[in-house]
């Protein structure tokens, strides 16, 4: 399928490219031109910290055997720089490995070899749950139990305490504020929040769940905001 043929999204402005191998990278290069205006390129964890730290990109497409670093050290390094979307490049398919990747930082993750609509739809995805949709933008503050979440601002207030949500965790906070009251199921939140066919939507959804609740949540052993309703999905308890 040609770039032209996919469905209609955002572009981003500038993709960092982190990816060792030369020829490979220069097809990945390539390929999001196609998108982008702006896809700057790294072979190092270190060339990527440094790129980060001159300007952040709007996404980061990362390989995870560079010759510097590898795996969940390189995300939790990037996560300190940066909130984007990162998506990990692996021919890793350990679903142990995949949940640590997440729990690291990952958005999202493509095992390789993987076709060029299936990546421009995966990186469209991201970018458009990285921008603030204006409906969200018209719902108003929720103060609870020593937690603030101010849609407006982007921003979380956990006993005092700011907390750093990625663009996905905001994306499904969004998702489930949207719809109070009522159980959103994994399939569909998946629909909401990653917008895509492609990849493991039950596994993706749990854990950045899991996440969500660390962050959102008085106190996330006991979760009151975001509930767990058995066999049918999550549901979001705010304020009365």
């Amino acid at each position: 399928m040609s770039p032209a043929l996919l469905p209609d999204g955002p572009d981003p402005d500038s993709i960092l490219i982190v990816e060792d191998d030369a020829d490979f990278r220069d097809v990945l290069e390539h390929t999001l031109g196609t998108i982008c205006r702006s896809v700057r390129t790294a072979s190092t964890l270190a060339d990527a910290i440094r790129e980060c730290t001159i300007k952040a990109p709007d996404l980061v497409l990362l390989d995870l055997g560079l010759p510097d670093g590898d795996g969940a050290d390189l995300l939790r390094r990037l996560r300190g720089l940066t909130d984007v979307p990162i998506i990990v490049l692996s021919g890793r398919e350990d679903e142990e490995e995949k949940v640590a990747l997440l729990d690291a930082g990952a958005d999202d993750f493509i095992i390789k070899p993987c076709g060029t609509a299936e990546l421009l739809a995966r990186v469209r995805g991201q970018i458009r749950r990285s921008v603030t949709s204006l409906a969200a933008r018209s719902w108003a503050r929720i103060v609870t139990d020593g937690v603030e979440i101010d849609l407006i601002a982007q921003r979380v207030v956990r006993h005092g305490e700011p907390q750093r949500l990625t663009p996905t965790e905001w994306a499904l906070l969004r998702a489930l504020v949207l719809h109070p009251g009522r159980a959103v199921s994994p399939r569909e939140l998946w629909d909401l929040v990653w917008a895509r066919e492609f990849g493991d939507f039950a596994t993706h959804v749990r854990v950045h769940i899991t996440h969500l609740r660390r962050k959102v949540e008085p106190d996330p052993s006991v979760p009151r905001l975001i509930i767990t309703e058995p066999g049918v999905g999550y549901r979001f308890v705010g304020p009365s």
